[in-house]
């Protein structure tokens, strides 16, 4: 049996970024370091920051006063910064830079009395934050049937911003219905969307032409890694989310000669070679990378961890 590694896969720079912060942050101030929400959707990322001393919070009042505190890579509103700053408590934001500049756009267009349309998943940490970041009126959309509905004061007074785990086909059809509907709607250049959606989707499309299955490393709140079964279904290849290779079902493979792996921008690498060696046990295999796109991307840390780390 052939298994081909899609190109890229895993780890984005913000996942990267977000990680390094809370472990530049250990390495200076000890533990624990407290994070609003976990700091990536990932469960071994969390659980092996939860042994080293990281405890993870939903509420800023579930951390003590004078704690070191963090900010996940999805984003906060401007309400969690005002609860953090009440506290006395000064956080590390370890918001993904794509997201922070979401979140500049939308205040730019609030700035200037627009209206705006955020397309995007309900109830998304990231989405929660982005609205909770920009005054004025703000509507929250996932699909082309909800444009119909919009009731938008002036129409050429309005602009779209987007969540950052959606990619350009992911969010084609809901922007050309917004644009058929408000001819000036404003909205970001196509390089704003967040490269590493587009790249490990765009990788699925080429890794279903070559496979006949499917595998894709990540956790099930992860919408990146549900998007990228989705994308592998939507070309006729049969996919499954796995979260670690415990959850790979050797009946899944029973009539395929090809296995095409995955993983979501916020799945480490070593859960994909674990996946490999729990293949192993069911068959023999040869292991290709596909060609593809080399990331170089990299975000600096927060000016208070650089010489921490």
């Amino acid at each position: 049996m052939q298994v081909i590694l899609a190109q890229p896969r895993g780890f984005c720079a913000g996942v990267e970024r977000a990680i390094q912060i809370v472990e530049t942050a250990l390495k200076k101030y000890g533990s624990p370091i407290y994070v609003k929400h976990e700091i990536v959707h990932n469960q071994r990322v969390v659980s092996e920051l939860r042994s080293k001393g990281v405890k993870f919070v939903e509420s800023i009042s579930d951390i003590p006063d004078g704690a070191v505190t963090v900010f996940s890579a999805h984003g906060v509103s401007k309400k969690v910064e005002s609860e953090a700053s009440e506290r006395g408590l000064e956080p590390l934001d370890a918001t993904c830079p794509l997201v922070s500049k979401v979140h500049i756009e939308g205040r730019k267009y609030a700035k200037k009395g627009f209206e705006i349309v955020l397309i995007g998943h309900h109830n998304h940490p990231e989405v929660e934050g982005t609205l909770g970041q920009i005054p004025g009126t703000v509507h929250l959309i996932s699909d082309v049937e909800e444009v119909d509905n919009l009731v938008i004061k002036d129409p050429d007074k309005v602009a779209y911003i987007t969540q950052t785990t959606l990619s350009v086909d992911d969010t084609r059809d809901v922007i050309f219905a917004l644009k058929n509907r408000f001819p000036n709607i404003a909205g970001p250049d196509i390089k704003d969307i967040c490269y590493a959606t587009q790249n490990r989707q765009s990788a699925v499309h080429q890794l279903a032409d070559q496979v006949d299955l499917v595998l894709v490393v990540g956790a099930q709140n992860s919408s990146n890694s549900n998007r990228l079964c989705e994308v592998s279904r939507d070309r006729g290849v049969p996919a499954y989310l796995v979260q670690n290779s415990n959850d790979y079902n050797p009946e899944w493979s029973v009539n395929a000669e090809k296995i095409g792996i995955t993983a979501g921008a916020s799945a480490p690498e070593a859960l994909v070679q674990e996946l490999i060696e729990r293949l192993k046990q069911h068959h023999e295999i040869e292991v290709t990378t596909m060609t593809g796109i080399t990331e170089n991307v990299r975000f600096n840390l927060p000016p208070s961890l650089r010489k921490a780390s």
